[in-house]
């Protein structure tokens, strides 16, 4: 097939640090170039990937501070080039969220948009009350939940997968917590730090911090660093995150808002290490209660689980990502649809 894959434009293909959606987007489109698919990928010029690279942007956008006022331009470059040449590809399939709804009803080639983000915002209701039309593609069936009042077109949910050669097991790890991600209020690092104290366990932060972010950390998570148990490591690139996670005891995933996926749970749990996470968003479909890590609610009973966390076999964790959460289980879910989708259409 000849599929376009559209990706955003803040991050390169693949990411070089944080980065879940632009990661996902490299997963998918390697395996598909690998199946022997003609693909394109419309992302910034610094991505690498054996597919066919068009870009507007030489680099990515976090990483060029001078190219941030014009994103958007940037955007409506880089969506013209993809439905301009519609009719080149088989399949269009975006990773933008809802920046590429206009345009899809304008085209003959199916065009499917795998939501990345949160759906609860309330601004959201009026666009997807717009474009009711639009083949959505959720992470996770908890994403769904906040548009469930909507007759949206869901096309199916593909969970993530990932490259298990990245992320090798570990049966000894060391005697640390970790917690991994962004420094922001909905990811709860502040509720992760007073769990490892009141556990008694050292915890390693590893994570970035975006400009809106920086007043809730200089105000909140700063004060909280001067502790000995505590040590705040900064963002980690792919060579040195695997090793991070496989070296914790536990992963620890307080999080406070509907998170619609996640990878952080299953590069850890990849690793053989447990997840200690809220039951919020995707976390009750990610993580398997009792078997690859514990789903608690309030700070007691976080801090119960990470007491019983020796009793989770790591190698169960490994084997769980094995058969759920590979990269082909989730390329094969894709080249479903993307048959369905030509299928429907040619029969239209």
């Amino acid at each position: 097939m000849r599929i376009a894959q559209v990706a955003p434009l803040y991050e390169p293909v693949p990411p070089r640090l944080y980065g879940g959606t632009e990661r996902i987007v490299s997963y998918v489109t390697e395996e598909l170039v690998r199946r022997g698919h003609d693909v394109t990928l419309f992302a910034s010029g610094d991505s690498r990937t054996a597919a066919r690279l068009i870009a507007v942007t030489e680099r990515a956008v976090r990483l060029d501070a001078k190219s941030r006022e014009v994103l958007a331009a940037d955007i409506s470059r880089q969506l013209g080039r993809v439905f301009c040449n519609a009719g080149r590809f088989d399949v269009i399939h975006c990773h933008v969220d809802y920046l590429a709804y206009p345009f899809c009803g304008l085209v003959r080639t199916p065009t499917l948009h795998t939501l990345h983000g949160r759906l609860d915002l309330p601004y959201l209701v009026p666009l997807f009350r717009d474009f009711p039309d639009v083949p959505l593609v959720s992470i996770s069936n908890g994403q769904r939940a906040p548009l469930a009042a909507f007759n949206l077109n869901w096309a199916g949910t593909v969970y993530h997968g990932m490259p298990l050669d990245g992320f090798p097991f570990v049966a000894q790890p060391g005697e640390y917590l970790a917690f991994l991600g962004r420094l922001s209020p909905e990811k709860q690092p502040d509720v992760a730090i007073e769990v490892a104290k009141r556990a008694g366990m050292p915890l390693r932060i590893a994570a970035k911090i975006d400009a809106n972010d920086r007043d809730y950390v200089d105000r909140v998570i700063r004060p909280l660093l001067d502790d000995p148990l505590i040590e705040f490591i900064g963002e980690l690139d792919d060579d040195r995150k695997a090793a991070f996670l496989g070296g914790a005891r536990a992963l620890l995933f307080p999080i406070d808002w509907p998170e619609p996926f996640g990878l952080v749970m299953i590069e850890a749990m990849a690793c053989g290490t447990p997840v200690i996470a809220r039951p919020c968003g995707s976390v009750p479909e990610v993580v398997q209660d009792g078997r690859t890590g514990f789903i608690a609610d309030t700070v007691d009973e976080l801090v119960e689980a990470v007491k019983r966390i020796d009793t989770i076999d790591r190698a169960e964790c490994r084997r769980y990502v094995e058969r759920q959460f590979s990269v082909p289980r989730m390329v094969d879910d894709y080249e479903a649809l993307y048959r369905r989708a030509t299928s429907a259409r040619q029969a239209a």
